[in-house]
């Protein structure tokens, strides 16, 4: 084999080896510890989370190889805590055609019917296989949906693992995917205002103006798994 062959097939394989294979999924460094960062998920149970507007975690959610994945239809799940500033990282893969999203500051109560009548959504979709990727990049992966298109698609293959960072900061939102911010904006500004309502979301005017909420993973009739789901809470303006 030829130097140039075999560089190309240490590039392949490396591009081709899963996330997380480096380190022990579903777990916490020492360092990350220390730094604050928390896990949302454990690998093994759906403790901390439960069914939106529900007690429990419904039938259709289960842990699957060591991943919180939707099996069957179902409804969207929200965590158990209430998150104000963070730094929000998870790894996610859908199935071919896919559709799904995860949602922040969602306020949960009876008056919502949905987790989207509240929170906004970082898309997750297979761009070329759903035909939501046909309605414009602000559906594409990455996305904060029907708003904000991700700046280049940075997607994995469907059925391969993606790495995903949602970071609020006093109103200051990025997303970020397979390691590029894909996405900026500013919640509340004069800008987010306007773009809501140029949008679907005018219908609900409670879209995206509370200050914090829950996290939401999304039911859209698609296998989506999530495993990695570490949150490190960030200091609100004014506080120490």
């Amino acid at each position: 084999m030829t130097r140039t062959l075999l560089a190309a097939f240490i590039a392949a394989f490396v591009a081709a080896a899963p996330l997380g294979a480096a380190d022990a999924v579903n777990t916490l460094t020492d360092k990350e510890k220390a730094d604050g960062w928390r896990l949302l998920f454990d690998g093994q149970t759906t403790k901390g989370w439960h069914g939106y507007n529900q007690t429990s975690v419904p039938e259709g959610w289960a842990v699957k190889d060591g991943a919180l994945t939707r099996v069957a239809k179902t409804t969207d799940i929200v965590s158990d805590e209430e998150f104000e500033n963070f730094d929000l990282q998870f790894d996610w893969k859908l199935a071919k055609n896919g559709n799904s999203g995860v949602f922040y500051h969602v306020v949960e109560s009876p008056k919502y019917k949905e987790v989207y009548f509240t929170g906004p959504e970082y898309q997750l979709l297979d761009n070329e296989g759903h035909p939501d990727g046909k309605n414009g990049p602000d559906r594409f992966s990455g996305a904060n949906y029907a708003l904000h298109a991700p700046s280049q698609n940075t997607t994995h293959t469907p059925g391969e693992w993606n790495q995903s960072r949602i970071v609020i900061n006093n109103g200051h939102v990025e997303h970020w995917l397979n390691g590029v911010k894909v996405v900026e904006y500013e919640l509340w500004s004069n800008d987010w205002k306007t773009r809501v309502a140029n949008s679907k979301f005018k219908a609900w005017p409670d879209y995206g103006m509370a200050k914090a909420g829950r996290l939401a993973l999304q039911e859209h009739g698609f296998e989506v798994a999530f495993r990695n789901i570490k949150i490190k809470p960030l200091p609100v303006k004014g506080t120490n």
